[in-house]
């Protein structure tokens, strides 16, 4: 669904292929509180970066966590739509609020289950691009 995924530029008109790259907890990397979700956007890193405190709330209001493969497709579902609304190109980091990691989880789980399943990540050489 958006760990691989086709997006056109609102202002450009510029069609960008998102493919996802790596999750990394931000707290050793940037002293953050998130899991940064790195996509390369047409050869450029854009990081998509998910309060752990979704985390949290996620289990406290469903009891289930947030697997990686889910963390990966609200980042990039999240990723397309601010494409689409005209981001701003020149930003390689964008954080979520809790409200819009949980908003953008309920949409994904309902899309996969129309679908029929979240897709599992591309794992190992054969993925690299």
């Amino acid at each position: 669904m958006y760990e691989d995924f086709q997006v056109t530029d609102r202002w450009t008109g510029e069609e960008l292929h998102c493919v996802w790259k790596a999750n990394i907890v931000a707290i050793a990397t940037r002293h953050a509180d998130a899991v940064d979700i790195v996509f390369n956007v047409n050869g450029r890193a854009v990081t998509i970066a998910l309060p752990c405190t979704a985390w949290v709330e996620q289990k406290k209001r469903a009891g289930k966590v947030i697997t990686d493969q889910i963390a990966v497709q609200v980042a990039g579902r999240y990723l397309k739509q601010l494409v689409e609304e005209g981001y701003d190109a020149q930003r390689d980091l964008y954080t979520m609020s809790v409200a819009e990691v949980l908003a953008h989880l309920d949409a994904v789980v309902e899309e996969a289950r129309e679908r029929g399943n979240i897709p599992s990540l591309p794992v190992g050489i054969e993925a690299t691009r």
